[in-house]
């Protein structure tokens, strides 16, 4: 079945969160359930750079007037067919993909993203005579426009099933209503069943209502999603179509993600073979100027530093983590104030914090072997990868039982310990006092040599792997289809 995956971001050539990470390992974990799978993505410097031997398949002129060229070829270092959009005008610029030096979104956001859906929809329709899609999966607010060109374009040419997955709800690419215009859709599109959310215009609306079938990427936040606790303002939208809403939890690369083979990493180490771990835990720890202490309970955070993330949480509880004798390594980039207060607390305990500002896989990595525990206190999470590259990694995760998180991580209370299941710390109420508690209790089973061991094995050997996923894709797609 040939499958288009559209999206912006895809690992390791463009990241900024799990986005890429997903868009990254799906296509071959779907080419290896029997999918042909191409993707299309904007294309920003490091993408053109990887397409190799790319030919010109089509001269465009967008609704709005820009010109764009759409290139096919091989992106080389995944070995996957792809479409990149060639426009430098829209994504050749500093700063990240979506926001300028300053951190301030780029004002024709808008164009450079509606850009990537209307090429999907073209696409779709048999722009390229030599492959054409039965189904085109439309990733995130970036992509989410794909379903309303399909929608609004020739009914004869539409001969593909749509699929939207949301990836984080609460990150709508939301626009005001002027720029509805730029976008060639027809004007009852701006419409409360269609494009217009509270006056504006949202991407991530339109991908929700036009899409065929909505995915999101683990079960719980599908349910959540339909609640106004965690709707964002779209839970009635969701609830109207509860009935084509599929929960379908994220995979990791574990060719990207295994520490037996992992050259980022001071020694390699499995569950079976775990002595590795202390080697990277007490490099870690001398590297970072920390306390070289086998014993003190090394916690873990890669993140973005934003409040949805529970970081202000981390914050409050650090204090009783340290007196417990704990250590903290921060790993993220976000909200200013957040950046700061984890700055002066490392400034402050320099032998026992070390905070980094910014994002680096490899450095990940290293956090992820060396820590004991990964944090992930968020106050909603879509799927999280981190909790799992914690599980990967024997660094057991402390979570907030939400989302993914509740998906992946059994609390190891007395009960799950007795069964086998335990593999991490869970608490439900979103405050610190709870958080505080999950510390302590990570705290005194890490002082039960022999049952942290037990714990951490069994959460090594978990699959965590994107089969499952792809097979349960592979049987949406061929229900969407028939």
């Amino acid at each position: 079945m040939n499958v288009l995956q559209v999206t912006a971001e895809i690992f390791p050539l463009l990241k900024t969160g799990g986005l890429a990470d997903v868009a990254g390992a799906l296509p071959a974990a779907l080419n290896h359930v029997g999918c042909d799978v191409r993707v299309l993505l904007p294309g920003f410097e490091p993408i053109t750079a990887d397409l190799q031997s790319p030919t010109l398949l089509a001269r465009l002129t967008t609704p709005w007037g820009e010109r764009v060229v759409l290139r096919q070829g091989v992106l080389a270092t995944l070995g996957i067919q792809a479409y990149v959009i060639d426009a430098p005008h829209l994504y050749h610029r500093p700063g990240t993909p979506y926001d300028d030096v300053q951190r301030q979104p780029f004002h024709d956001n808008h164009r450079r993203f509606a850009a990537l859906g209307w090429v999907a929809s073209l696409l779709a329709c048999g722009l390229d005579t030599g492959w054409q899609p039965a189904i085109v999966q439309s990733h995130d607010w970036h992509a989410a426009l794909t379903s309303a060109y399909l929608a609004f374009g020739p009914v004869e040419g539409r001969r593909v099933a749509s699929i939207y997955t949301v990836h984080n709800l609460a990150y709508q690419g939301v626009f005001a209503p002027i720029h509805f215009f730029d976008l060639g859709l027809p004007p009852y599109a701006f419409a409360v069943n269609g494009v217009e959310f509270h006056g504006q215009v949202s991407f991530m609306k339109a991908g929700l209502y036009f899409a065929d079938h909505i995915t999101t990427v683990s079960p719980t936040y599908a349910r959540e999603i339909q609640t106004p606790e965690q709707g964002c303002g779209l839970d009635g939208l969701l609830r109207s179509r509860v009935g084509e809403i599929s929960g379908i939890l994220n995979g990791v690369d574990e060719a990207v993600w295994n520490p037996a083979a992992d050259a980022a990493i001071d020694s390699p180490f499995d569950a079976k073979k775990p002595a590795g771990k202390a080697r990277c835990k007490a490099a870690l720890q001398q590297s970072l100027g920390l306390s070289v202490q086998p014993d003190a309970p090394l916690f873990g955070v890669v993140s973005r530093l934003t409040e949805q993330k529970g970081l202000h949480l981390v914050l409050k509880v650090l204090d009783e983590l340290l007196a417990q004798g704990g250590q903290l390594v921060v790993l993220g980039t976000g909200e200013a104030e957040l950046e700061a207060a984890f700055l002066a607390r490392a400034a402050a305990n320099p032998k026992a914090v070390s905070v980094r500002i910014g994002y680096d896989e490899a450095y990940a990595h290293r956090i992820f072997a060396g820590t004991d525990v990964t944090l992930v206190p968020s106050r909603f999470e879509p799927c999280g990868l981190t909790q799992m590259y914690g599980l990967k990694y024997g660094s057991l995760p402390l979570v907030h039982g939400v989302g993914g998180l509740a998906d992946t991580v059994v609390d190891c209370a007395l009960e799950h310990l007795a069964d086998g299941t335990a593999n991490g710390f869970v608490f439900n109420a979103f405050n610190e006092h709870a958080l505080a508690r999950a510390v302590a209790r990570a705290m005194a089973l890490y002082r039960r040599p022999t049952e942290w061991r037990a714990v951490r094995q069994r959460a090594m050997q978990q699959d965590l792997g994107w089969d499952k996923a792809a097979t349960q894709y592979l049987a949406l797609y061929q229900h969407l289809v028939t």
